[in-house]
């Protein structure tokens, strides 16, 4: 009777394995979104690579962010229509794509303030060393 185990208990430590397990996978999702979100060897913007020839961004002080080069001009075009100015040339740069500008502006304003958080620094404390890498 001794090598018995009870069904009700097998069964309370499955299900506290599994949702264990559960928010582990939880937890490293939301970590490598917004870890992972201002890695600096990809392209904020379009996440394309800043690793070799092709998606190097050129230094800029002036640029916030880690941008390759096509996304950076965009950028700064951004900035100089705010100010009244810009490509004329650039047709695409209307009333939306300034508006599609500004919000991804917020929504990056957003992102840092939540990393900053410190509800997000004990979420990374508490991980360690499973942080997850970025890609």
């Amino acid at each position: 009777m001794s090598k018995i185990i009870p069904l009700n208990e097998k069964l309370k430590i499955t299900t506290a394995q599994k949702a264990a397990a559960q928010r582990r996978h939880k937890i490293r999702s939301v970590l490598k979104v917004f870890h992972c979100a201002n890695c600096a060897s990809k392209c904020e913007r379009c996440g394309a690579s800043l690793i070799g020839a092709q998606g190097e961004q050129t230094a800029n002080h002036r640029i916030p962010y880690h941008f390759c080069a096509g996304c950076a001009e965009e950028y700064v075009d951004y900035i100089q229509r705010l100010q009244g100015e810009g490509d004329p040339q650039a047709y695409w740069h209307n009333h939306h794509w300034i508006r599609a500008w500004h919000a991804w502006i917020e929504y990056q304003s957003a992102v840092d303030q939540y990393l900053r958080s410190k509800e997000f620094r004990r979420l990374l404390e508490e991980m360690g060393s499973d942080t997850p890498p970025c890609d």
